[in-house]
Protein backbone atom coordinates (compact mmCIF):
# COMPACT_ATOMS: atom_id res chain seq x y z
CA UNK A 1 0.00 0.00 0.00
CA UNK A 2 2.94 2.55 1.09
CA UNK A 3 4.50 1.61 -2.22
CA UNK A 4 1.43 2.11 -4.14
CA UNK A 5 0.82 5.72 -2.59
CA UNK A 6 4.18 6.48 -2.94
CA UNK A 7 3.99 5.91 -7.29
CA UNK A 8 1.10 7.46 -7.47
CA UNK A 9 2.61 10.44 -5.57
CA UNK A 10 5.79 10.22 -8.11
CA UNK A 11 3.40 10.53 -10.55
CA UNK A 12 1.54 13.51 -9.65
CA UNK A 13 4.43 15.40 -8.70
CA UNK A 14 5.65 14.42 -12.51
CA UNK A 15 2.19 16.14 -13.95
CA UNK A 16 2.42 19.09 -11.51
CA UNK A 17 6.52 19.77 -12.66
CA UNK A 18 5.16 19.14 -16.72
CA UNK A 19 2.31 21.74 -15.99
CA UNK A 20 4.30 24.64 -14.43
CA UNK A 21 7.26 23.85 -17.09
CA UNK A 22 4.04 24.10 -20.36
CA UNK A 23 3.91 27.60 -21.89
CA UNK A 24 2.53 29.85 -24.76
CA UNK A 25 3.95 32.51 -26.83
CA UNK A 26 2.67 35.65 -26.99
CA UNK A 27 3.36 39.01 -28.91
CA UNK A 28 4.43 41.68 -26.89
CA UNK A 29 3.44 44.81 -29.29
CA UNK A 30 0.95 44.75 -32.21
CA UNK A 31 2.33 42.63 -35.34
CA UNK A 32 0.44 43.04 -38.06
CA UNK A 33 -0.73 40.56 -40.57
CA UNK A 34 1.65 40.03 -43.40
CA UNK A 35 5.02 41.05 -40.83
CA UNK A 36 7.71 38.21 -40.81
CA UNK A 37 7.98 37.70 -36.78
CA UNK A 38 10.91 38.36 -34.48
CA UNK A 39 12.13 37.38 -31.68
CA UNK A 40 12.00 40.43 -30.07
CA UNK A 41 7.85 40.71 -30.61
CA UNK A 42 7.49 37.65 -28.56
CA UNK A 43 7.39 36.68 -24.77
CA UNK A 44 6.42 33.37 -23.03
CA UNK A 45 3.34 33.28 -21.05
CA UNK A 46 2.93 30.93 -17.83
CA UNK A 47 0.29 29.50 -19.44
CA UNK A 48 -0.68 26.34 -21.41
CA UNK A 49 -3.96 26.73 -24.26
CA UNK A 50 -4.47 24.01 -26.48
CA UNK A 51 -4.34 24.95 -30.39
CA UNK A 52 -1.39 27.78 -29.38
CA UNK A 53 1.99 28.16 -30.05
CA UNK A 54 4.73 26.83 -27.50
CA UNK A 55 7.66 27.78 -28.12
CA UNK A 56 8.97 30.82 -29.44
CA UNK A 57 11.90 29.26 -32.34
CA UNK A 58 8.30 27.98 -33.94
CA UNK A 59 7.00 31.43 -34.65
CA UNK A 60 10.17 32.98 -35.03
CA UNK A 61 10.89 33.88 -39.16
CA UNK A 62 6.86 32.99 -39.75
CA UNK A 63 4.60 35.32 -41.26
CA UNK A 64 1.44 36.64 -38.88
CA UNK A 65 -1.72 36.01 -41.13
CA UNK A 66 -3.81 38.32 -38.41
CA UNK A 67 -3.04 40.95 -36.49
CA UNK A 68 -1.40 39.64 -33.18
CA UNK A 69 -2.24 41.43 -30.07
CA UNK A 70 0.05 42.01 -26.95
CA UNK A 71 -0.40 39.62 -24.25
CA UNK A 72 -2.47 36.90 -26.19
CA UNK A 73 -1.47 33.47 -26.55
CA UNK A 74 -0.76 32.64 -30.67
CA UNK A 75 -2.70 30.26 -32.06
CA UNK A 76 -1.03 27.88 -34.57
CA UNK A 77 -3.25 28.95 -37.29
CA UNK A 78 -2.21 32.38 -36.80
CA UNK A 79 0.90 32.11 -38.52
CA UNK A 80 2.53 30.46 -41.44
CA UNK A 81 5.30 30.52 -43.45
CA UNK A 82 6.36 33.99 -45.07
CA UNK A 83 4.39 34.92 -48.61
CA UNK A 84 6.27 33.90 -51.27
CA UNK A 85 3.50 34.98 -53.91
CA UNK A 86 0.94 37.91 -53.26
CA UNK A 87 -2.56 38.34 -54.70
CA UNK A 88 -2.92 39.71 -58.66
CA UNK A 89 0.96 38.57 -58.83
CA UNK A 90 1.88 37.15 -62.53
CA UNK A 91 2.92 33.75 -61.81
CA UNK A 92 4.03 30.51 -63.88
CA UNK A 93 1.82 27.57 -63.46
CA UNK A 94 3.37 23.98 -64.11
CA UNK A 95 1.34 20.62 -64.50
CA UNK A 96 3.68 17.62 -64.57
CA UNK A 97 2.48 14.36 -65.35
CA UNK A 98 5.26 11.50 -66.14
CA UNK A 99 7.05 12.82 -69.61
CA UNK A 100 3.97 15.78 -70.03
CA UNK A 101 4.99 18.82 -68.38
CA UNK A 102 2.56 21.71 -69.38
CA UNK A 103 3.39 25.47 -68.20
CA UNK A 104 1.30 28.87 -68.70
CA UNK A 105 1.09 31.95 -67.11
CA UNK A 106 -1.48 32.42 -64.48
CA UNK A 107 -2.63 35.30 -61.66
CA UNK A 108 -2.49 34.28 -57.72
CA UNK A 109 -5.74 35.40 -55.91
CA UNK A 110 -4.31 34.80 -52.66
CA UNK A 111 -1.32 35.15 -50.53
CA UNK A 112 0.63 32.39 -50.49
CA UNK A 113 4.08 30.48 -49.04
CA UNK A 114 5.73 28.06 -49.85
CA UNK A 115 4.18 24.35 -49.66
CA UNK A 116 0.84 25.78 -49.26
CA UNK A 117 -2.20 26.14 -51.02
CA UNK A 118 -3.09 28.83 -53.28
CA UNK A 119 -6.04 29.31 -55.83
CA UNK A 120 -5.08 30.57 -59.28
CA UNK A 121 -6.58 31.55 -62.47
CA UNK A 122 -5.21 30.71 -65.88
CA UNK A 123 -5.05 33.90 -67.82
CA UNK A 124 -5.73 31.69 -71.17
CA UNK A 125 -8.32 29.92 -70.42
CA UNK A 126 -9.58 31.90 -66.97
CA UNK A 127 -10.80 28.99 -65.36
CA UNK A 128 -9.32 28.76 -61.60
CA UNK A 129 -7.56 26.15 -60.23
CA UNK A 130 -5.77 25.56 -57.18
CA UNK A 131 -2.25 24.37 -56.68
CA UNK A 132 0.88 24.52 -54.69
CA UNK A 133 3.57 27.17 -53.98
CA UNK A 134 7.16 25.46 -54.97
CA UNK A 135 10.33 27.16 -53.46
CA UNK A 136 10.77 28.91 -56.99
CA UNK A 137 7.52 30.81 -57.09
CA UNK A 138 5.61 28.67 -59.64
CA UNK A 139 2.55 26.69 -58.73
CA UNK A 140 1.98 23.14 -59.35
CA UNK A 141 -1.16 22.72 -60.28
CA UNK A 142 -2.60 18.79 -60.49
CA UNK A 143 -0.99 17.08 -58.43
Amino acid sequence: MILARSILFLLMAGTIADAALAESVAAVRPVRAGNVIAESDLEILDETITGTVADIAEAVGKEAKVTLYPGRPIQTTQIGPPALVDRNQLVRMVYVSGPLSIATEGRVLDRAGIGESVRVMNLTSRQTVSGVVAPDGTIEVGN
